[in-house]
């Protein structure tokens, strides 16, 4: 399938602000994309692109005084096919881990795996280590949190989730990865692209999604708490420890979001 992608978003600003922003596909999905992706501004400011430490896209631009509307576009190759479903999948002792996957059972700013081990060990400690064991976690928090937009709040960590009960599906997934951290299983925050496609449509506007991933068997496998099915057409932004490394935007300065348009439809094939 082909999946049409983009977004619009408007910030104002009094005056001119450096800003990073991380709205392109993942290179793991460059190949994927026809044609070429674009990710321009209005009024029409230079944008410097660079990868991270985590190999994410990352541009640098200054927004001028009065603000600035960046969009993007880009048309996906599919395979249409929902999220892989692997039971036999297993947990890698951790001594057997390669060196750059310890980042991510360590703690970070959203994932306080310190607070929640005990936790973690007490729910999940007589489960089967593995795809089991993540399968899991990822039902207690589906189960355990409640979604809504006005739960949403930029300073809410995984132990507040977990305390809150509430939130929207970055905080799903903090809890779940900050939990599988706790077991000894590497995870990593997720966010890009995920569509109605396949499902109901939902009529609430569309968003960026988040998700996580686990290492089991030697790769990476994708997990959703907040919907706990596998989906089709996740089109990968960046990756990161949690929300704080896949931030769409970092102004160096006052700004304020004015406008925020996602879209992410299934091209229908011509008759």
């Amino acid at each position: 399938m082909q999946i049409k992608v983009g977004f619009e978003l408007t910030y104002a600003a009094a005056q001119p602000t450096p800003m990073v922003i991380m709205l392109n596909i993942h290179p793991s999905r460059q190949a994927d994309i026809i044609g070429k992706e674009t990710v321009v501004a209005e009024p029409d400011v230079p944008i410097r692109f660079y990868h991270d430490s985590f190999g994410n896209v990352c541009g640098r631009l200054v927004v001028p005084a009065g603000g600035v509307t960046l969009e993007g576009r880009a048309l996906v190759r599919d395979t249409g096919l929902p999220d892989e479903v692997m039971p036999a999948a297993k947990q890698i002792p951790i001594e057997q881990l390669p060196n750059e996957l310890m980042l991510y059972l360590m703690p970070s700013r959203y994932c306080e795996t310190d607070k929640l081990t005990d936790i973690a060990w007490s729910l999940f400690g007589k489960t089967k280590p593995g795809w089991k064991r993540v399968a899991a976690i990822t039902a207690f928090v589906h189960e355990h949190v409640t979604f809504g937009y006005e739960h949403a709040h930029h300073m809410k960590s995984a132990h507040d989730v977990y305390e809150q009960k509430t939130g929207v599906c970055r905080d799903f997934a903090h809890l779940a990865l900050t939990f599988c951290r706790c077991m000894g299983i590497p995870a990593r925050y997720c966010t890009g692209y995920m569509g109605d496609i396949g499902i109901p449509p939902d009529p609430a506007p569309m968003d960026f999604s988040g998700w996580f991933q686990v290492w089991l068997s030697g790769k990476w496998f994708t997990f959703d708490a907040r919907h706990n099915i596998p989906r089709r057409g996740r089109i990968l932004m960046a990756t990161g420890r949690d929300a704080a490394d896949v931030a769409l935007s970092t102004s160096f300065g006052r700004m304020e979001l004015k406008k925020f348009v996602v879209v992410s439809d299934e091209v229908a094939k011509a008759a």
